[in-house]
């Protein structure tokens, strides 16, 4: 007979036990909201370098179909994104505004966007460049980035 009673007393789920699960279902989902935030962090973080690299092989390319000028130096320089160089009468200063505005519109048109280019002629027909990409990437957090620096940099060496 105690038996019985003690299984009539214990037959629903108490206020307490309804809370505590609640407790720990929302807990749950506060670490999958936070999850899927650095999620996207990342993601726009690895976008900016795949951006900056697929700039640099544009630059990288042009040079190529101007070979002789990228050979003497004419595209040897710094630009940046927020003040690009007028295009002027030559192949390789429209070029170079051309890359200034894309830099500008992949990475953002500030200051601390730069890309620098520099080529030296390795032989008759051939022409060592290494391009330099600098941005800001503070969207991203501090996540792959030396701590308390956001500035990222992309370098790309080819030979035309």
């Amino acid at each position: 007979m105690i038996r019985v009673s003690c299984m009539r007393r214990q037959l629903g789920i108490g206020m307490i036990e309804v809370l505590i699960a609640v407790l720990i279902v929302s807990i749950g989902f506060l670490g999958m909201a936070a999850l899927q935030a650095r999620a996207l962090s990342t993601n726009n973080s690895a976008m900016a370098r795949s951006m900056a690299t697929v700039a640099s092989y544009s630059i990288l390319d042009a040079m190529r179909a101007d070979i002789v000028n990228a050979g003497t130096g004419a595209y040897n320089g710094t630009v940046t994104a927020n003040s690009c160089p007028a295009t002027g009468t030559t192949l390789a200063s429209a070029q170079l505004n051309a890359w200034c505005s894309q830099l500008g519109k992949a990475l953002g048109a500030v200051a601390s966007t730069t890309g620098a280019v520099n080529c030296l002629a390795a032989g008759p027909t051939s022409v060592d460049c290494t391009v330099t990409i600098q941005y800001d990437d503070s969207r991203a957090g501090t996540l792959g980035t030396s701590v308390g620096s956001s500035a990222q940099k992309v370098t790309t060496e080819a030979g035309l």
